[in-house]
């Protein structure tokens, strides 16, 4: 029985057919190479090589063995090298979870720097709410997730991508003079707000300002998706606040106009498991640290 080191050294030797030249390029004397020779053709019950004091050549046995020897080591040192890049992190298969609303500000951006940093590695996309995101990075169904903090489990680390403001979503036919510029002016306007549940995070990010500056808007639907609400804005139901990169979407009906005292102070995180055993993990986290560094595309801006 022949070994894969019989058939490298049998193409090396029918590329260079000088037992000086295959022995230099495979880092042997010409003895062991001779031998390696002699079994692979004991094996396969066949004489590959003519061998003369003053030339090595092929035989028709050879020449035809040859070309399935060669598809041989090719095919093995492809597969040695695409399990050494699936080890480096560089190939691969890598599943990134998403909010709805990280798909308006920085999800194409973060998208396009892991399509030049890691060309081979293969980003598949989960769309799923900041809750099931996190329970998806403790069962290993993602590898990364970005999402609305806070981020409680002690297993999952998170870094800041981004922090935004709210702007506030009015219909378009709404007159200037009855639209409203401060949290105090939305006392008793209809309100489109967030699902207590799947919209955690922005519920209560609102709840806490509305209730800070005493206000107590008039809730007339609970949603989960910036676009659903958008869409109720645009059909005249009420107003809502979102995050400013969702003026990215341009939906028609609506206008969008500067939340006049309120810093930015909605946040996305990248998270992720540090027991996560994918190795593309600490290579897409290192483009996101250069990503970051550079900075984030800007948010279209809202005239005040």
């Amino acid at each position: 029985m022949f070994e894969l080191t019989h058939l490298r050294c049998f193409v090396v030797l029918a590329e260079e057919l000088h037992f000086g030249r295959a022995a230099t390029r495979l880092h042997m004397t010409q003895p062991p190479l001779s031998r390696h020779i002699q079994v692979l053709e004991q094996a396969v019950k066949v004489k590959l090589f003519e061998r003369s004091s003053r030339s090595v050549k092929l035989t028709a046995a050879g020449r035809a063995f040859l070309i399935e020897a060669s598809r041989i080591v090719k095919m093995v040192d492809r597969a040695t090298a695409t399990a050494k890049a699936a080890a480096d992190g560089l190939e691969g298969l890598f599943t990134l979870g998403f909010t709805a609303a990280s798909g308006y500000s920085c999800l194409h951006w973060l998208l396009g720097g892991l399509q030049i940093a890691v060309p081979k590695v293969r980003i598949v996309l989960k769309e799923m709410v900041s809750t099931e995101q996190r329970e998806s990075l403790l069962t290993g169904h993602i590898d990364l997730g970005l999402l609305r903090p806070p981020v409680p489990r002690p297993e999952v680390e998170s870094i800041p991508l981004l922090r935004e403001r709210f702007v506030i979503c009015s219909h378009e036919g709404t007159p200037q003079a009855q639209r409203p510029q401060r949290l105090g002016d939305f006392d008793s306007l209809p309100v489109i707000m967030y699902a207590p549940d799947s919209a955690r995070y922005f519920h209560d990010l609102l709840n806490n300002l509305f209730a800070g500056a005493g206000v107590q808007p008039r809730y007339v639907q609970h949603l989960v998706q910036i676009h659903s609400i958008m869409m109720l804005v645009a059909a005249g139901h009420g107003f809502a606040l979102v995050p400013e990169s969702a003026t990215r979407l341009q939906p028609r009906g609506v206008t969008f106009s500067v939340l006049e005292d309120v810093d930015p102070i909605i946040e996305l995180h990248a998270a992720w498991n540090r027991e996560n055993a994918n190795p593309a993990l600490k290579v897409v986290l290192q483009c996101i640290g250069r990503l970051v560094e550079s900075g984030l595309p800007a948010v279209q801006q809202v005239p005040a």
